[in-house]
């Protein structure tokens, strides 16, 4: 199609980690997409960033970019209490919106985003980047397709013995949690996709604080930019269980800091088949026989570029169902807000 030669122009909005290290990169092959903007609180960073990636227009604020810069759409890859600030000022502006999981801090937050972005009529994605592994692709076409039968349990993983990231990560104002809401996230929504993205109703969690600030040492850190109060004042791991509206369960854990193996594990399982995500196993019955097959993909593939460019092929065409749209983020945000509440009141949380 014609349309395919069009290439929307992105403002990058926040110039740390994962712009430089994993949206930036991925533009460079992108077809249908190109920076054409970046923004950061530290201008200096956004200058650097700017001349790395060769962009011309550079701001010190979404806002100064918003007003100023020619764009189609933002990218926001900021701290996380940045999200729905960028993203409301955004949408008001006219701009199509791809947004850095969590979509915020909270599910107020959350709402009030879902809300501007329906009344603006722009297209909304969150980037989740697993959503576009080639094997959790693989497993939702299994799934499409009925060949998973009834999916009703899941359990899945994100521990790290030790892995803590230094700077904003571990402060609560910036970041609204710590190991549940950074790389839990990805494990809860990639059982979540895989099962269906059914309805949440009740979960029932505990989220800790024993390990801390450890001082371990050989083991690596994320280098996080420091926050202005730079505190340690989020869980180092948490763990529950999520009921859904069709009677599945899913089990989680996810932990910066666990006395345990550390280990990425996502398990879903139907009343015709289930699937080991690592390694892609899929568990059933051929011939009247138990079957366990082991399924080869591609061996890997840029997420972050089929990402961006499913974004931008869905903006170009004003298409709002977008594999990851505002509706389900919310869902997502009221899960996580949900963990987080249910620590904190020691009982079961009613979605």
């Amino acid at each position: 199609m014609e349309r395919n030669m069009e290439k929307l122009k992105i403002g990058i909005v926040g110039a740390g980690n994962i712009a430089n290290n994993a949206h930036l990169p991925a533009y460079k092959d992108c077809k249908n997409a190109v920076p054409t903007a970046v923004c950061d609180i530290n201008f200096e960073r956004a200058q650097e960033t700017a001349r790395k990636y060769g962009i011309e227009q550079v701001y010190a604020s979404v806002e100064e970019m918003l007003e100023k810069a020619d764009i189609d759409a933002v990218d926001i890859c900021t701290w996380n209490n940045a999200h729905a600030p960028a993203c409301i000022a955004a949408a008001k502006a006219g701009k199509h919106v791809l947004c850095e999981k969590p979509l915020a801090l909270n599910l107020s937050q959350a709402l009030e985003m879902k809300k501007v972005v329906e009344e603006a009529g722009v297209v909304f994605m969150l980037a989740v980047p697993s959503r576009f592994g080639y094997e959790n692709m693989y497993v939702r076409d299994m799934y499409e397709r009925g060949e998973l039968g009834e999916v009703y349990y899941a359990k899945t993983s994100a521990i790290r013995r030790r892995g803590t990231p230094f700077g904003w990560f571990t402060d609560h104002k910036t970041s609204g949690g710590g190991p549940v809401i950074d790389i839990g996230i990805h494990r809860i929504d990639a059982a979540w996709y895989l099962m269906g993205t059914p309805k949440p109703v009740r979960v029932s969690a505990n989220v800790f604080h024993k390990i801390g600030d450890y001082q371990t040492k050989g083991v690596g850190r994320w280098m996080g930019t420091p926050c202005p109060d730079n505190q340690f004042d989020c869980e180092d791991s948490g763990a529950g269980v999520i009921h859904f509206e069709n009677g599945a369960v899913m089990l989680f854990e996810a932990s910066w800091a666990l006395n345990a193996e550390a280990k990425e594990e996502t398990i879903i399982c139907g009343a015709r088949a289930g699937v080991n995500l690592e390694p892609l196993t899929i568990y059933g019955e051929r011939n009247d026989h138990l079957s366990t097959d082991g399924i080869t993909v591609f061996e890997s593939n840029n997420k972050f570029l089929l990402e961006i460019e499913h974004f931008a092929e869905h903006a170009l065409a004003g298409d709002r169902n977008t594999k990851y749209p505002i509706e389900q983020a919310v869902q997502m945000q009221s899960m996580l807000q949900a963990i987080y509440d249910s620590a904190e009141a020691k009982k079961e949380i009613i979605l």
